[in-house]
């Protein structure tokens, strides 16, 4: 599992064409990372407040079919979602801003994006009913047991199934899949098939091309 960077979050852009960097919220100035208090600022957990208020107002209960609506939310609030991704109204995204969707990627039902650190979903991606995508974790050696975080990237095609987890700082590889429960704390190979806790290849999926 890799650990966050201290002070600044490298993040690979959608498509991997690069990489950008961005103020890891875990460090902001007024934080307690330091001093082993609150991890955020007063103006972050304000921030998240309302914005669990406002998705629960005015998305939480929308049915399926209103999408584009529910982009709109998320949207405001600062995340980068593709006109065809589709978010459903159950599913619990902790911090918008940390959050990049790509074309027809699609986060399911009760799923949970834990995004203190950056999730990113590629072209395609599916993340199913209840699977969890946890960002964040904590310093076992730290007498004070200090918040940390890692980035999620669910590569182009990829499947996380239903009520699987993955873990901070994993890429999940173009076209890989997590069976129905797995759990990923090590990066899945492109085109592999994964079941089980800890998460074991199977085989290879065959590619869309293949006959």
């Amino acid at each position: 599992m890799r650990r966050a960077v201290n002070r600044l979050q490298v993040v690979a852009s959608p498509g991997g064409a690069g990489v950008s960097t961005e103020l890891n919220i875990l460090t902001e100035p007024g934080s307690g990372i330091a001093a082993g208090a609150a991890s955020f600022t007063l103006r972050h957990r304000v921030f998240r407040t309302v914005w669990s208020v406002a998705w629960t107002v005015l998305a939480a209960w929308t049915p399926a079919p209103l999408a584009a609506w529910r982009r709109l939310v998320l949207g405001a609030f600062g995340a980068s979602i593709h006109p065809t991704a589709r978010v459903y109204g159950s599913a619990r995204i902790w911090y918008p801003p940390n959050l990049t969707m790509a074309a027809g990627a699609v986060l399911g039902p009760r799923s949970n994006c834990y995004s203190v650190a950056r999730i990113t979903l590629g072209v395609g991606a599916i993340v199913s009913q209840g699977a969890h995508l946890c960002t964040g974790s904590h310093d076992i050696d730290d007498p004070g047991f200090q918040l940390i975080a890692a980035p999620i990237v669910i590569g182009r095609n990829a499947w996380v199934a239903a009520e699987a987890f993955v873990g901070p700082g994993i890429t999940i590889g173009e076209g890989a899949v997590l069976g129905a429960r797995g759990v990923a704390f090590s990066d899945l190979v492109p085109w592999g098939v994964y079941a089980g806790n800890p998460a074991r290849l199977l085989r290879t999926r065959r590619r869309p091309h293949q006959g």
